[in-house]
């Protein structure tokens, strides 16, 4: 119970001292994890992810003549392999499509993105029991790399002064991240946080996005159906604030930067080796780039199978 009060005072204290996205996992990112599917050694398996963005917006984010609509789509392979009872790593490959439309003009791009690794070590793994019925915990803190394998558009940011530099399908800087997951369990009914704070480097075009932290605490009961389905609905919260990019070592990008917060809605399926999973994220609060952007509700949905 002690780490249970731990680990939700560290979720409080880091959005308290938060101030700010690569607006919100839009085009260049994403690590929203969510409940990871179950498996003892190794998985694999697709993400499909959606999300859409309004930028060019006026002062009070009214939209204006110039308002461009943005959408970003992701397909991405991952995976993650245990390696024996302490070490956890999982990779992301994704690809993604961006496409954009306004009055001024409509465009797309697509192509790979930025690959990520990540290590997890094995801080705690507990089974107890509470009266008749089973308590099990773990915690996992780890770091990750993330690679500059997707294009970068420099004309871009030239191009588009007054809207968030998002429409690209990669960074073009190594990036790092610090992680941590825990998950409690009081025989069917759980609760599960993922941390994640990522720290951007320049890239050769002396630009820096600015530093990202995302959580996400879902609860979720799991159904177990003819001892091989398991369907387990989880709800939730996820938050996501970034600090303002820097341009030339030194300027600070105005309209970058913010945080928004999103309920999430999510049901997980689990026959056998084979896991399913789709959630919807529905956007509560927000404040994008000085409230130039307005990010819509997103969902994504997965599979994979355990092998």
């Amino acid at each position: 119970m002690k780490k249970i009060i731990l680990v939700c005072w560290l979720v409080i204290g880091c959005i308290s001292v938060s101030k700010a996205c690569d607006i919100c996992g839009c085009g260049v990112g994403s690590y929203y994890l969510g409940i990871l599917p179950e498996f003892n050694k190794r998985f694999a398996g697709l993400r499909y992810q959606y999300k859409t963005l309004a930028t060019h917006l006026g002062p009070s984010g009214e939209r204006t003549p110039l308002t461009t609509d943005e959408t970003y789509q992701s397909a991405e392979l991952w995976g993650g392999w245990n390696i024996g009872s302490k070490f956890r790593v999982l990779a992301f490959i994704p690809y993604n499509f961006n496409q954009r439309s306004g009055q001024t003009g409509s465009g797309n791009i697509d192509g790979l993105g930025d690959i990520a690794l990540m290590g997890y070590y094995n801080l705690y793994n507990g089974r107890n029991t509470v009266g008749e019925k089973l308590l099990v915990q773990s915690f996992w803190l780890g770091a990750g790399i993330k690679a500059p394998t997707g294009k970068y558009e420099p004309t871009e940011r030239l191009m588009m002064q007054e809207s968030p530099n998002n429409f690209q399908l990669g960074t073009a800087s190594t990036d790092f991240t610090l992680n941590a997951m825990y998950d409690v369990r009081l025989q069917n009914t759980g609760i599960n946080v993922n941390l994640n704070y990522k720290i951007n480097t320049e890239n050769k075009f002396e630009y820096r996005y600015g530093n990202k932290f995302t959580s996400n605490v879902l609860a979720y009961h799991k159904f177990r159906i003819a001892k091989v389905l398991t369907v387990a609905p989880n709800v939730g919260l996820l938050y996501e604030t970034a600090a303002k990019d820097i341009e030339n070592n030194k300027f600070e990008v105005a309209v970058s930067g913010g945080y928004s917060l999103s309920s999430v809605a999510g049901l997980e399926l689990s026959l056998k080796r084979l896991s399913l999973g789709a959630n919807y994220q529905r956007i509560q609060s927000q404040n994008l780039a000085e409230r130039r952007a307005d990010a819509g509700d997103r969902f994504m949905i997965h599979s994979s199978i355990a092998f």
